[in-house]
């Protein structure tokens, strides 16, 4: 039987060495490649089965997290309902503790953590405390929410910001209210979390800083509702600090 010749080169070859390989395409080569790798299968049969079987597990394991998460989630929102109900009847107990019938929103965190129902539950635990005058429980509710919404993180980041300015502690409101005015900014709600910002400062007698937040309204945010207060706070900033 007529045999086809591939020439291929070879690394050495490419270097400017000279040998060249002979690739063989015919049945006896064919039966002796396989014949290899069946010996090879043969004596590793158990490592390769163990990792193949561990590739599986963990794929299949990936794949029944996410479906148990995703229908965890669906239960969770319907759990959810009524408390929110409450909250926005500000009956904060009741929401964040439930009626004795339905779950509050503690609930849905203790329950539901890793769903997405759950993470929202912890910005409206955080509200509730925070209009409790919890101001801790507020803080520790809020700053594990996380979200990739515009409006709802920076709100977040905000509240936090409130809770520590309660709590005389103008360091990290400032921080705070810098995160919700530096997150994916708009003219929107920028303004408003850099005036607060600006305040912090303000109580912290950190003049200079709290000057900078000013101007960066009067200079990014015209016609804003916090245009014009800025420019007069500035201004009475700006004697105050005067020599």
């Amino acid at each position: 039987m007529a045999s086809r010749r591939y020439k291929v080169k070879t690394p050495e070859h490419s270097a400017g060495g000279e040998e060249v390989k002979d690739f063989i395409e015919n049945p006896e080569v064919l039966v002796e490649q396989f014949s290899k790798t069946e010996d090879f299968f043969q004596k590793n049969m158990k490592p390769v089965l163990a990792i193949l079987g561990f590739i599986l597990l963990v794929f299949g394991g990936f794949l029944g997290y996410k479906y148990y998460v995703s229908s965890q989630d669906e239960i969770a929102q319907k759990e959810m309902f009524q408390a929110v109900f409450y909250f926005e009847q500000d009956s904060l107990d009741q929401a964040l503790n439930g009626d004795g019938l339905n779950f509050g929103l503690l609930d849905i965190i203790n329950d539901y953590g890793a769903t997405g129902a759950g993470n929202l539950a912890r910005f409206y635990a955080g509200t509730c405390y925070l209009k409790l005058g919890e101001y801790d429980n507020a803080i520790s509710q809020l700053s594990s929410f996380k979200s990739s919404d515009l409006m709802v993180q920076a709100r977040a980041y905000s509240l936090i910001g409130d809770a520590y300015m309660e709590l005389g502690n103008f360091s990290d409101a400032a921080d705070h209210f810098d995160k919700a005015a530096n997150y994916k900014p708009n003219k929107n709600i920028t303004p408003l979390y850099l005036m607060k910002s600006a305040l912090a400062y303000e109580r912290q007698s950190d003049y200079p800083k709290a000057i900078a937040r000013y101007d960066k309204i009067l200079s990014n945010h015209f016609g804003s509702a916090e245009f014009q207060n800025a420019k007069k706070y500035k201004v009475r900033l700006e004697t105050m600090a005067a020599p």
